[in-house]
């Protein structure tokens, strides 16, 4: 397996989901690691805005050749923006999974619930221990 691209610019979860925080929003995707492992990317299910989400719960689906995963919400708060460019072109997150792949950003959410994310090295730790 190719060794997967982690920006450190951003929070992670064990789940594979990244979060980038920048002013009072959070933009969220699914990692390099993630979109890997899911394969080519066919379906987004966006989460409308204004849904209220909660730390480490269901946001929203992605679907894959392989499979249907859940994408799980990094920090609680609310869906401000969804990537309506997904709807046409699901495939940008294999492409781009940390620029055009975003999926949706937060407001509103919990600053203190950052606590339980990884950054970008412990990220990398822990993909390491996974099986591949």
């Amino acid at each position: 397996m190719r060794i997967p691209t982690i920006k450190d610019d951003r929070l992670y979860t064990k789940e594979h989901e990244w979060v980038k925080i920048e002013g009072d929003a959070a933009m969220v995707g699914i990692s390099d690691y993630a979109q890997d492992l899911l394969t080519d990317v066919v379906f987004v299910e966006l989460p409308k805005a204004g849904k209220a989400l909660e730390q480490f719960k269901p946001a929203c689906v992605v679907e894959s050749v392989k499979s249907v995963s859940d994408v799980y919400a990094p920090l609680s708060g609310t869906v401000s923006e969804a990537n309506s460019a997904l709807e046409k072109s699901p495939e940008a997150i294999n492409g781009d999974p940390y620029g055009a792949g975003w999926i949706f950003k937060i407001t509103g959410f919990k600053t203190e619930e950052t606590a339980n994310l990884m950054d970008a090295a412990a990220y990398k730790a822990f993909i390491a221990t996974l099986k591949h």
